[in-house]
This record gives structure tokens, sequence and C-alpha cells, in this order.
């Protein structure tokens, strides 16, 4: 399950840049203000990365607290 949230933690992050990128891209063009869905497009796959990168954050320390339980379980 890990290996498939960090891949899905890559893939949203590609999705992320290239949402960003198009926002920029309808800026640029100056044909007044790009439509909401453009401007809003990026918050979906921000959103997403938030959890899946506090999952892979927490991670870590998760295993580690797990393993010092069971060390203090055998004892």
């Amino acid at each position: 399950m890990n290996n498939s949230i960090r891949q899905t933690h890559r893939w949203v992050s590609i999705a992320f840049t290239v949402a960003v990128i198009a926002n920029f891209v309808a800026m640029a063009m100056g044909q007044g203000q790009p439509p909401a869905w453009v401007t809003y497009s990026p918050l979906l796959p921000l959103a997403l990365l938030l959890f899946t990168g506090l999952y892979l954050f927490v991670l870590p320390y998760a295993a580690k607290l797990r393993r010092s339980s069971q060390t203090v379980e055998t004892r």
C-alpha cells in the first residue's frame, strides 16, 4: 500500500504542476480573467498532495513507534 500511495503522490504532483502551468498560460494570454475552472483547477490536486504527503511524512514515525512498542512487549 505504501508504494501505491507514493506512486499516487508522484502522479498527482505532475497533474498539479500541469494545472499551475495552464493557469499561468491562461493569465499570460491577456484576454482578461481566465475562466474559474482554470483558476481553481490546481486545488483538487493540491488537496490530494496534502493528504498523501502527510501520510508519507508520518510513515517513518509510525514505523518507529511500532518498533519501539514491539521491543517493550517482548521484554
